[in-house]
């Protein structure tokens, strides 16, 4: 049998699919809350797109979509449900090659790529796309990956023929480590499988084994849907929202020695020594200081301008932890600085393993770093403040979130 009539019977079996991966309308409105504030009408480059529900529903959020897939029937099928929806005018078919893309650099507001990234690879797409994301740009893509440390042997062995995975974490220190801030990342719910295999399952019963190819391309998608049902502790999909890193602020932990200029930037920033008392006792609390969480922007002088801090505090009896204080000296303020040093600090807090992140401020500025009121996953402060300036940022939800009052450290006075 050629390798013709097996990839004809593979797409046969998957066209008209509402889906050609795990995922839901749901996952891509969360994935697009993620990216955080984007332009009015954010320019969007689809990768892999398919027959075009992710694209479908960012053009109906006000997106201009470019929608790109080398499988034509899908590009028209997606054309024709653009039409019927009044959407033509916001969406775009290209067939192209995700590894040769024609565009120009920076062309793109958000690059997306729902259940297609794959095709190159993690690391290499983190690579290649990069280039087409404007200032500020943003890349969404969704993973499949590991959901254990200790994967089930059949689920091993089937996904080292496949294609290699890694937990999140690990892709999270993969795409740190290649110069991306990670705005967000979450497993994906179950009924997201449910949503792409229940189809794909009711096609594969229905298809006519006798056409050349389609008996083999029935037995791998019936063989993967098994492994799903066997193993799937083990595995999941996952997405992920990433930034490239702000080159005009070089990040990195404090050093040795830099406390004293640490101390002048908190309190030159503040206009008191109030804050810049707190980082010092901070310091000298060994169950509240994480030496490692204690991160500065670099100005072009080689000087700090700006520190961002993150201790340890509790929910309930969980541990957590609280960013406070952030601090940008007033020469600095206002140029990404202040950003560029939060979402270092919050990189270096999943890298090392914190779930759960807290902050007290403005609701107004904390939200673009994925934080959410944290009343949302029942924690309250021990005292009354508004609602909305206390705020939380889930890390890693492999496990429930806590709940319960937050225990400060006894430097906060509260």
């Amino acid at each position: 049998m050629s390798d013709n009539a097996q990839h004809h019977a593979f797409f046969a079996l998957h066209h008209g699919l509402p889906r050609q991966g795990p995922g839901s309308d749901s996952t891509t409105r969360r994935l697009l809350s993620l990216a955080g504030p984007l332009p009015e009408r954010p320019r969007v480059l689809d990768l892999g797109c398919g027959p075009g529900s992710g694209a479908l529903l960012l053009a109906s959020a006000g997106a201009e979509v470019t929608a790109v897939d080398l499988h034509e029937p899908f590009l028209a099928e997606l054309r024709e449900t653009a039409a019927a929806r009044g959407l033509g005018g916001s969406i775009r078919t290209v067939r192209a090659d995700m590894g040769a893309l024609p565009f120009p650099d920076g062309s793109f507001d958000v690059v997306w790529a729902e259940s297609s990234a794959y095709v190159l690879g993690f690391d290499r797409a983190l690579a290649a796309w990069r280039r087409l994301l404007a200032p500020g740009g943003t890349l969404v893509l969704t993973e499949c990956v590991w959901t254990t440390p200790d994967p089930d042997p059949a689920a091993r062995a089937f996904w080292s023929e496949v294609y290699p995975l890694r937990t999140v974490a690990g892709n999270a220190a993969a795409a740190i480590g290649a110069g991306w801030h990670v705005l967000g990342s979450f497993t994906q719910p179950e009924s997201d499988w449910e949503a792409y295999y229940g189809p794909l399952a009711a096609r594969a019963d229905a298809a006519d084994t006798a056409v050349p190819g389609m008996a083999e391309a029935v037995a791998g998608a019936r063989a993967e849907i098994a492994l799903r049902r066997e193993h799937g502790s083990s595995y999941g999909y996952a997405g992920f929202v990433l930034r490239p890193v702000d080159p005009r602020w070089p990040v990195r932990p404090e050093r040795d020695g830099e406390a004293g200029e640490v101390r002048e930037i908190t309190a030159a920033a503040f206009g008191s020594t109030d804050e810049a008392d707190l980082v010092d006792a901070l310091r000298r609390d060994p169950d509240a200081w994480l030496p490692d969480l204690s991160y500065v922007a670099e100005a072009p002088d080689g000087s700090v301008a700006a520190h961002a801090l993150i201790t340890r505090c509790r929910v309930g009896d969980a541990p957590a932890a609280a960013l406070a204080p952030v601090s940008v000296a007033p020469g600095h303020q206002r140029t990404g600085a202040g950003q560029a040093v939060v979402r270092a600090v919050l990189d270096a807090a999943r890298l090392r393993g914190e779930r759960l992140v807290l902050v007290l401020g403005h609701p107004e500025y904390y939200p673009r770093f994925g934080f959410v009121r944290a009343s949302e996953y029942a924690i309250r402060p021990g005292f009354e403040v508004p609602d909305e300036a206390m705020m939380a940022l889930v890390l890693d939800d492999s496990m429930p979130v806590p709940s319960g009052t937050i225990a400060y450290p006894a430097a906060f006075g509260v």
